[in-house]
């Protein structure tokens, strides 16, 4: 994606999604089952931003101007009844300007960024992608099927920001980082005073 998305939907959530990465969302608001329609029917995708301020059921919801354009890959009717998508991620975007539908959605026009560059994981960050491996152990992360290049620093870098248990400022923080590797120092230093905590 190169060009600037202009009317795109907002999502606001509590989580980080970055390039590549996958959550699964349960949609139960009119406003947004009406938007994952339309993005059905015209092909598109809609942007997750973090949320600063309100929660995600809310009308009012103040939220970063950074976030990730996401595409639709399922949706299934869960047990629940609710309906259930999972997105990936796809650019990270920067919203330009944004504004509420009166059925409370809200939309934007939004610049991709610059993507980053590929690089591969210093040999000081040895121990990141065995971290990363443990996480997608999990069954939860195994679920969503997602393929991970661990010798690629963006990825690892990504992958570890959505995963962690982070702050969500730090999270935000670190989504916005253009460096690869300087993401990777960051982790590197968080997860360290994770451990001394532990």
């Amino acid at each position: 994606m190169t060009d600037s998305l202009s009317s795109v939907p907002l999502f606001p959530l509590n989580s980080i999604i970055l390039p590549k990465g996958r959550i699964p969302l349960q949609l139960f608001e009119p406003r947004y089952i009406d938007m994952l329609t339309r993005c059905l029917k015209e092909q598109q995708g809609f942007v997750v931003v973090l949320l600063q301020d309100g929660d995600e059921v809310g009308r009012k919801a103040l939220f970063h101007d950074q976030g990730t354009y996401v595409r639709i890959i399922d949706f299934q009717q869960l047990d629940n009844g609710l309906l259930g998508i999972t997105v990936e991620g796809d650019t990270k975007v920067r919203v330009v300007r944004n504004w509420q539908q009166e059925d409370g959605l809200h939309m934007g026009d939004a610049e991709p960024l610059e993507p980053e560059q590929q690089v591969d994981i210093p040999d000081r960050h040895y121990e990141l992608p065995a971290v990363l491996q443990a996480l997608f152990r999990h069954p939860v992360v195994k679920d969503l099927g997602m393929d991970v290049d661990f010798e690629d620093a963006r990825e690892v870098g990504w992958r570890l920001t959505e995963l962690l248990p982070l702050d969500k400022s730090e999270k935000q923080q670190l989504a916005e980082c253009q460096d690869p590797v300087e993401r990777l120092d960051r982790l590197q230093a968080l997860l360290d005073i994770l451990e001394q905590g532990s």
